[in-house]
């Protein structure tokens, strides 16, 4: 006999539909694979609840039906948390982080996509646990919730029972994960190649994400000295020059730019090198060598190592996922002659 695996995924209005469509498909042709290669393996039973099983409208205003949480029974297997621009309304509200609480404390897996991260932690399912969330949502995550181990730069992240996602897509990888676990590599696979995916999506989520800029520094000296970096990557920006040219200690100058910035002068650089780079990686054909060269890396292996170390690819992986091109001209369709 199949061994049943009961999912429930917890939604809400205001979810990612694909948050949910995504790992909710993966799991549906799992099903499909292992009725044909795995006659004896899992099968998943699949439901959508929301809390009181009306109408559930996306944030794109797909409209999902649901059944109600209190119909649930007993807890599932696997409980599975969307994100979305409704889950921070989501995880204020009490009724509903007070039924993900009751399920996920006896679940065997809680599993969040994106920002339903903030929902479970709100549940108090993740603390103590390292996860991932959305790029833009980490530092949020973190702040609001330091018992949690917040950890931006993975695709997704396994620990114990919590399995947490990046953003929207990053949960079919999850998902994927989730289905090699319980069968094997083979299913999931074959699930991988009829998605058109890869089974497992090489590098972080760093090199998907746009530079998030925090708020220009308060402090005079220090924005002049943002505003320095900003404008030239490729110069001296060490900073023992840095301070100099904006007349403060060296000492005082790093604690007040960290403070005011919230990363230190060496990490700022290094940031606004990286993001430099990155644009003429994908709009020029300027070769690495020169790139390195004018974004301030010096050469071509120290501009390879900064990007395999900080976005888990190399700069030619880079190019070829990200390059700009332009669009093929259009070819007008012949006229027809009136003669």
């Amino acid at each position: 006999m199949p061994r049943r695996i009961d999912v429930l995924f917890v939604v809400y209005d205001g979810i990612q539909a694909l948050d949910l469509t995504g790992p909710f498909e993966v799991l549906h042709g799992a099903n499909e694979v292992a009725d044909t290669h795995r006659p004896e393996g899992v099968r998943y039973a699949l439901r959508v609840a929301s809390l009181d099983g009306d109408t559930v409208t996306t944030e794109s205003g797909l409209q999902l039906a649901t059944v109600p949480l209190g119909n649930v029974g007993r807890s599932p297997h696997t409980l599975v948390v969307p994100g979305g621009f409704g889950a921070q309304e989501a995880a204020r509200s009490t009724e509903l982080v007070a039924a993900v609480r009751r399920l996920g404390e006896s679940a065997e897996r809680v599993v969040t996509v994106c920002s339903g991260s903030f929902v479970a932690a709100a549940a108090g399912l993740l603390d103590g646990h390292r996860v991932t969330t959305h790029w833009a949502r980490a530092e949020q995550l973190a702040a609001r919730h330091p018992s949690v181990q917040v950890d931006a730069e993975p695709i997704y992240v396994v620990d114990d029972r919590v399995w947490s996602s990046a953003g929207v897509t990053a949960g079919i990888d999850l998902a994927l994960a989730l289905v090699e676990h319980d069968h094997d590599g083979e299913v999931a696979q074959i699930v991988a190649r009829w998605l058109v995916m890869f089974l497992r999506r090489p590098g972080g989520q760093s090199q998907f994400a746009t530079a998030v800029w925090r708020d220009r520094a308060e402090l005079a000296p220090v924005r002049a000295a943002q505003d320095a970096i900003d404008a030239d990557p490729g110069a001296d920006h060490r900073v023992s020059l840095l301070a100099q040219r904006v007349g403060m200690s060296e000492r005082h100058f790093t604690r007040r730019f960290t403070e005011e910035v919230g990363a230190s002068p060496a990490r700022y650089v290094a940031s606004v090198r990286i993001e430099a780079a990155r644009r003429l990686l994908e709009t020029t054909s300027d070769t690495v060598e020169a790139i390195a060269r004018r974004c301030g890396f010096g050469t071509d292996e120290t501009m390879r190592r900064t990007f395999t170390r900080r976005l888990g690819v190399s700069p030619d992986q880079y190019r070829r996922r990200f390059r700009h091109r332009p669009p093929s001209p259009i070819t007008p369709p012949p006229t027809r002659s009136t003669a």
